[in-house]
């Protein structure tokens, strides 16, 4: 590396390093157990992952669980690149020194579109189709609520529609890796090399 890369990584690095305390301490103070919206975002984490245990049908369990994986990985790829940018952020979280709110990328997000991907699949129903009202409820009810309760902020021209439209490629980018993962199961022989 010359110096000069050298110098700008070092004060990156010095800036994050501050960071972490910062966010701790800001935890501590507001976002901390004792506090409301710790126990809301709490819910939010612990209870689509008990309705998922019960519910999920276990004759499909890999593939659900493949899918959902798709969702959370994507959804929170996206979730890091608008914190990181600023165009949205989380006043609360139940771990302090995560970028994401770890409650909506690893179970609420996941788990409902897993049980909407589970009743589609079941009962011979569109994913896509279902994929897209879900997405809808999440980006034009779901966050305007939990926007109204301080749980999410959009800055830096971001608003609902885009939410939406990010909503819609991540359940693009899911259901096209879930349907390849299928197809190679299916025909293990077909991209064998002889």
């Amino acid at each position: 590396m010359t110096k000069e890369q050298t110098s700008r990584l070092n004060e990156i690095l010095n800036l994050q390093e501050k960071l972490v305390p910062m966010w701790l301490d800001y935890w501590k103070d507001f976002s901390h157990v004792g506090t409301e919206p710790f126990w809301v975002i709490a819910l939010m984490l612990v209870v689509p992952l008990v309705i998922i245990y019960f519910k999920i049908d276990r004759t499909k369990v890999f593939q659900i669980g493949f899918y959902g994986f798709n969702i959370h990985t994507w959804f929170t790829y996206s979730d890091s690149i608008a914190m990181r940018t600023g165009h949205v952020y989380y006043p609360y979280q139940i771990i302090p020194i995560m970028p994401v709110n770890f409650a909506l990328d690893a179970s609420l997000v996941p788990v409902t579109f897993m049980l909407v991907y589970q009743w589609c699949i079941n009962n011979n129903k569109n994913v896509f189709l279902y994929g897209i009202v879900t997405s809808a409820i999440f980006s034009f009810i779901l966050k305007p609520v939990m926007a109204a309760w301080d749980l999410i902020k959009l800055d830096g021209g971001m608003n609902y529609f885009y939410l939406f439209l990010n909503y819609l490629g991540i359940l693009i980018m899911a259901i096209v890796v879930t349907k390849v993962f299928i197809y190679l199961k299916h025909h293990p022989k077909a991209h064998k090399n002889n």
